[in-house]
């Protein structure tokens, strides 16, 4: 059972509230995707997930295959490892970035160029201008897109520090060698791989870019990503997937429209965007809400929809207004661990010493287990992370994830009653 089917529009945005039918349940949408990377939600059992109202998990085919190593022939699936409900894997696209490109030039999934090698506010404040002069001395000519987006980024996201770059890209695949050894990946190996993990939902191979890859090597990697695009429908051996294409061609309008309609006309159950966009790759949020506007309109209404790596609550919002119907994210789990809590109010720090016996809950009317029937208070909560309880990070989790699943449930119950921009309206203004 593979079906996608949009149940109502609104008759003021593109957003449109579906259900997505796959051989392991029904995913209502517009739905939060939550990241198991390694074929696990971290902290939690797979008893925990279902408490959490999680509808579809995504898996990491690079690590995944990569960790099992020999163990990978042997492996008896994802719905038997990690739970029986929904799927995804990708398709290892983004590890061809992030350990190659994205390590060379300190840029993370998360928040750009990565923040975590940056020691002070002061030392991330003057690195601004040495990384501009870094662009210059890469790029004769930068355009000033690129010196916008560059100086646009928050003092939190400036990082003078590179690694090794641990992939060679060539026309046929990408060549890794990082802690796991030397490796190959291509469409057809990405494919076989996804095929063995049995995810409802497969992603066809890529290769994403970010913001400082200039126009040339842009368009060199969408002809890339469309020539793999069309291997990985011709590899594929299972009936039971959706196999989504993926949209690149970074931040330029031209190579976005382009992609679209190349991938738009192919023989895909459903579509990812993805690549250089949003805050999560160091750009400003505008290029986001850009590429969707762009890429969109050239993509078959009635498939569903995917937007790679964006989670944040305004985005969410934002992409849901423009079309789209799923959304992954680390978000939910790795603030939980480092004890950030979600709220309609907002976010705070539960390790912060004002929470320090705290009779709060977590939300008042929270209705997730931790908060409605362990009825945990903030001052417990505080507690467990100061005491290094590892109790404290899976209480987090199931209540940041029910938290943002709860709001995917809002968003698509104010989508069928025809309020979609009021609730908008409403939630981010008391955010």
């Amino acid at each position: 059972m593979l079906e996608f089917e949009i149940l109502k529009k609104d008759r003021r945005t593109n957003a449109r509230a579906g259900v997505l039918k796959t051989p392991h349940g029904i995913v209502e949408t517009p739905s939060y995707v939550v990241v198991g990377t390694h074929g696990a939600v971290r902290c939690l059992s797979a008893e925990d997930i279902p408490k959490t109202k999680t509808q579809l998990i995504i898996s990491n085919t690079y690590h995944l295959w990569r960790t099992l190593g020999e163990k990978f022939q042997k492996f008896p699936g994802l719905h038997k490892f990690m739970w029986n409900g929904p799927i995804m894997t990708d398709s290892g696209g983004f590890q061809v970035f992030s350990l190659g490109f994205g390590r060379e030039h300190g840029m993370g999934k998360f928040g750009g160029i990565d923040s975590r090698k940056t020691s002070s506010f002061e030392t991330r404040r003057s690195s601004a201008p040495a990384a501009e002069a870094a662009l210059r001395s890469r790029r004769k000519n930068p355009t000033d897109t690129e010196l916008f987006r560059l100086r646009e980024l928050s003092q939190d996201d400036i990082s003078l520090e590179s690694e090794k770059n641990l992939v060679r890209v060539t026309e046929d695949g990408a060549h890794f060698n990082d802690d796991y050894g030397e490796s190959y990946l291509d469409a057809e190996t990405s494919i076989k791989i996804q095929e063995k993990l049995g995810g409802d939902i497969i992603v066809a191979f890529d290769e994403p870019t970010s913001p400082l890859h200039d126009y040339k090597y842009t368009k060199e990697s969408l002809e890339r990503t469309n020539a793999w695009a069309l291997r990985s429908l011709k590899a594929r051996t299972r009936k039971d997937q959706m196999m989504y294409g993926v949209v690149q061609g970074g931040a330029f309008e031209d190579l976005r429209k382009e992609s679209a309609e190349f991938i738009g006309r192919q023989d895909f159950e459903g579509f990812a965007i993805g690549g250089s966009y949003g805050e999560s790759m160091g750009a400003p949020r505008g290029d986001m809400l850009s590429v969707l506007r762009w890429s969109t309109p050239y993509l078959p209404e009635e498939k569903p929809r995917h937007l790679l790596g964006i989670g944040k609550i305004e985005d969410v919002f934002d992409a849901v207004e423009l079309g789209m119907d799923t959304f992954d994210c680390v978000i939910p789990t790795r603030e939980a661990r480092h004890g950030s809590l979600w709220t309609k109010f907002g976010r705070f720090d539960i390790k912060k010493g004002k929470w320090a016996g705290s009779f709060m809950k977590i939300q008042g009317d929270c209705g997730c287990p931790v908060c409605a029937e362990m009825k945990i208070t903030r001052g417990e909560l505080h507690k467990l992370f100061k005491n290094k309880d590892s109790t404290a990070a899976r209480l987090a989790t199931i209540h940041n994830i029910f938290f943002f699943n709860d709001l995917l449930r809002q968003i698509r119950e104010s989508i069928k009653e025809g309020g979609f921009l009021e609730f908008k309206k409403e939630f981010l203004t008391n955010l």
